[in-house]
């Protein structure tokens, strides 16, 4: 059989790789997509993102159930868990996420190739297929798009039965009694707080003195404060020196605090390790085709993510910054336009990151610690959710908006919300920064009353410190 060529060969098909691939067929390219798991949008429609948040909205809505309708007088008998269904739930959305995908991939007529990939020599990958069959490939234009997989953690074997990643975070068939996560970063926080929600006593072991790193410290400090609320625990400043499974008790894990002192023993039924995620390049024949990798092992890349290696592109997870999905979409269509001669951008400074618990935490841009870093003068602007009448209608009035704007020009330079929505409304914010718009703009732009967003219009007002509701 003749070898196949196309313009543009993608490999792998999370968000990145599926956007870049669909942007370049719209462009007039022939292209295809190498994807070895059984079914389209990688880790985050799979394992990740999207059933993730269908558990957290499961979650939120069996403890709302328990806790939360009583005071808006519905008064409902004690809810009972259906873990299966849950999972259920979960399972169907995944399915209907990922057959989204390949129904795109049809529509615009992107091959699925179906496989592992390894590139064999400029412009030239093979891939194999679950029953060992291989086939040789070429593309004018390759795309390394695999994504990322769990961190492991020196001394703590992972055996998704005891000792879970996210993956087996995501498909316990019972609430443990007890669950130790190690790390306190967003995936460690979202799933503690879907099985402290559903039962589970969660202590989260976090080897740093605050929860989630390189979050403005403020909102980190607020988090802590309102899930310690919720009953979930914390060991902050303490690294995990090693984990045995066995005899009928779990996990019992060795804790040390990072200052120095005694060594303490912890059990738990399961242990999450959520100790952030590493570049996902094995077996893809990079060192054989001389594709560079930095220090840690991400492939490099130019500003136009082209890697040391002419022809050889590689965008999202596997690439420096921060691992987020929505990152990797943009630098998908961003390369397909690229390669179609187009001048893309992507605008690093406004990507936005969510932390889904509840209250949710969103910020975009600079934090306080990283503006006093750099030796800006800002100005801040802070407005709570107590005063903002939509929250106290949903009784839900956790948490506040801060804006941060440059001292001299009012240009907004960051935002960080904690609250209900707060996934949403930092949009709004990323939209200002994205447009180089000052504190003043959001002041003077109408927002719709009662709204959660007014909240923001406030924290605007509060930069010039003339709120009107507090």
């Amino acid at each position: 059989m003749a070898e196949q060529n196309f313009d543009v060969l993608v490999i792998g098909a999370g968000p990145g790789g599926y956007v870049c691939a669909i942007r370049a067929a719209q462009l007039g390219m022939k292209t295809a997509c190498v994807e070895k798991l059984p079914t389209l949008g990688g880790t985050c429609l799979n394992v990740g993102c999207i059933p993730s948040k269908a558990l957290l909205q499961s979650s939120e809505m069996f403890h709302l159930a328990q806790h939360g309708l009583a005071r808006h007088g519905v008064v409902v008998a004690l809810p009972a868990l259906d873990l299966a269904a849950m999972h259920g739930h979960k399972t169907q959305v995944v399915k209907a996420n990922t057959a989204g995908v390949e129904f795109l991939f049809k529509k615009h007529k992107i091959a699925w190739l179906k496989g592992a990939a390894r590139i064999i020599g400029p412009g030239r990958v093979t891939v194999t297929g679950a029953n060992g069959a291989a086939e040789t490939v070429s593309a004018k234009h390759i795309v390394i798009a695999t994504g990322s997989e769990s961190a492991p953690l020196a001394n703590v074997a992972v055996d998704e039965k005891h000792i879970l990643t996210s993956t087996g975070g995501l498909a316990l068939a019972k609430v443990p009694k007890t669950m130790a996560v190690i790390g306190a970063g967003y995936i460690g926080l979202e799933l503690g707080t879907v099985w402290r929600r559903l039962g589970a006593q969660v202590t989260v072991i976090e080897y740093l003195d605050r929860i989630l790193p390189g979050m403005d410290a403020e909102m980190a400090s607020e988090m802590h404060k309102l899930l310690g609320k919720q009953g979930m625990r914390f060991k902050l400043g303490t690294k995990v020196t090693s984990a045995a499974t066995g005899g009928g008790n779990g996990v019992t894990l060795k804790l040390a605090p990072v200052a120095g002192g005694a060594e303490e023993s912890f059990a738990a039924d399961v242990v999450l390790v959520a100790v952030g995620r590493r570049a996902h390049t094995e077996g893809l024949g990079l060192d054989e085709a001389g594709v560079a990798l930095d220090d840690r092992g991400r492939v490099k890349t130019d500003a136009h993510f082209a890697t040391n290696v002419a022809g050889i592109h590689a965008i999202g997870d596997v690439i420096a910054g921060p691992m987020l999905a929505h990152k990797a979409e943009d630098e998908g269509m961003a390369l397909a336009e690229l390669l179609a001669g187009q001048k893309p951008h992507v605008n690093y400074g406004a990507i936005p990151g969510v932390v889904y618990t509840w209250p949710e935490a969103a910020t975009v841009g600079k934090s306080e610690e990283e503006l006093k870093a750099a030796g800006i003068a800002y100005k801040v602007g802070k407005f709570p959710f107590t005063a903002n009448g939509r929250a106290r209608a949903m009784a839900m009035t956790d948490g506040f908006v801060k804006i941060l704007a440059d001292a001299k020009t009012d240009r907004v330079l960051g935002c960080h919300i904690i609250g209900p929505e707060a996934g949403n409304l930092i949009h709004e914010m990323v939209l200002a920064i994205e447009f180089g718009a000052s504190a003043e703009d959001i002041a003077r732009t109408c927002h719709a009353h009662p709204t959660l967003n007014e909240a923001v219009r406030e924290a605007a007002l509060a930069v010039d410190k003339r709120p009107i509701h507090i």
